[in-house]
């Protein structure tokens, strides 16, 4: 089914399906209490990769540490990843702290409020940006996520395989709310997330669906000890590294290397400490 064959009659009753779910089973989450765009952007950003739950209590530590951009974007690098710890995908702290100086310094503390200049800013991409649209300045931003993904797959599509975004996003659009985008996302991701819960996922029949890789041994997981290491101690030797980290010595040494060429980390002599 396409947006355009779908009847106004069907968009109404989808609709009203979507917010009597979401009327009764509000999720209550932190940042959806606020309209603060910065507050807005560093959920958002949490998000990506995070499940809810885990996000939600770090959001909580980050804001307290970190109330806005100014705070953010001076801060050590080596503080931004210890308040980040346990997020894992630690890129999106970088990034964070990036988009937070260039926020500071070239918009006045501002945070553009269109897609186009949002998406210039360090790791923020289409959905990001579309996200920060909708939920910081209620513009009627078409987005797609894993949540909204398995809405209209149970609705529209249940007798398919997979099915792509690009058929989706047709239907997001003819369907969206466009005088309270903010609570209609809020309500279409509420409806997802029970969806997700169900026996029968029905993300499984997007043509995206990819199982994750197992954390246990992967080089995320040394990534991760690596940076937990030297939120503890400032300045290591490579020895010291491998002396403390459980971890075979070749993966220490190509997840160091990594990180140095990423920016997280610089060598000084014979030791390693977190950029600033």
């Amino acid at each position: 089914m396409s947006g355009k064959s779908l009847p106004t009659r069907s968009i109404r009753k989808f609709q009203e399906a979507i917010f009597r779910y979401h009327r009764d089973n509000r999720r209550d989450l932190p940042w959806r209490k606020t309209r603060n765009p910065y507050r807005i952007l560093v959920s958002e950003v949490m998000l990506q990769q995070t499940q809810v739950e885990r996000a939600a209590g770090k959001y909580r530590e980050f804001i307290r540490t970190f109330p806005d951009f100014a705070s953010l974007a001076k801060a050590p690098l080596r503080e931004v990843l210890r308040v980040w710890q346990g997020m894992g995908y630690n890129r999106r702290a970088v990034s964070l702290k990036k988009t937070a100086r260039l926020v500071a310094t070239e918009f006045g503390g501002k945070l553009p409020s269109s897609a186009d200049e949002l998406m210039r800013l360090p790791g923020i991409g289409t959905y990001s940006a579309s996200a920060v649209c909708a939920f910081a300045f209620n513009t009627p931003a078409v987005f797609i996520e894993t949540n909204i993904r398995r809405v209209f797959i149970h609705f529209f599509f249940d007798d398919r395989e997979r099915v792509k975004d690009s058929e989706i996003l047709p239907l997001v659009e003819k369907t969206l709310d466009y005088s309270n985008p903010r609570e209609w996302y809020y309500a279409l991701m509420d409806y997802g997330a029970m969806l997700g819960k169900s026996r029968k996922n029905p993300n499984r029949k997007s043509a995206h669906y990819k199982k994750q890789a197992p954390f246990q041994g992967s080089n995320r997981q040394v990534r991760g000890m690596l940076l937990a290491l030297f939120v503890r101690h400032p300045r290591l030797s490579e020895p010291e590294m491998l002396r403390e980290l459980k971890a075979d010595p070749g993966r220490i040494r190509e997840n160091l290397a990594s990180l140095v060429k990423e920016g997280f980390l610089k060598k000084q002599g014979n030791r390693f400490t977190v950029c600033l």
